[in-house]
């Protein structure tokens, strides 16, 4: 029963990515234009580029706002990976990464700093 409502959950998340795929590709090629606008903005040495790259960068903020519902499509494909991992019996996790090993140096910062404020 468990693996038809995950298989049930995937299918529904699978029929609301697809239908959101139009906004899903505005909502990347917004990305892109905001991206490419503050890309170029730091690069430019001209008050003209700057401007022209300004102008970039908003149209693509615009853009971005009026394909909001592309977060519902974003949330579905989260949904399907999320619900693959559980089908495959794999932990999902989205805590603090197993990677993290003592010896990274942030690790013995935030000791340390522990240490220095007790």
């Amino acid at each position: 029963m468990k693996k038809f409502l995950i298989f049930a959950a995937g299918i529904v998340a699978a029929i609301i990515a697809l239908s959101m795929l139009g906004p899903l590709v505005g909502f990347a090629f917004s990305a892109l234009l905001v991206y490419l606008g503050l890309h170029y903005y730091v690069k430019s040495n001209s008050g003209f580029g700057k401007v022209f790259w300004v102008l970039l960068g908003l149209i693509g903020i615009f853009t971005a706002i009026s394909n909001i519902p592309a977060l519902v499509g974003l949330a579905a494909i989260a949904l399907i990976y999320v619900l693959y991992k559980k089908w495959n019996n794999e932990e999902v996790s989205f805590g603090k990464s197993n990677l993290m090993k003592e010896d990274d140096p942030f690790t013995n910062f935030e000791n340390e700093w522990a240490k220095l404020t007790k």
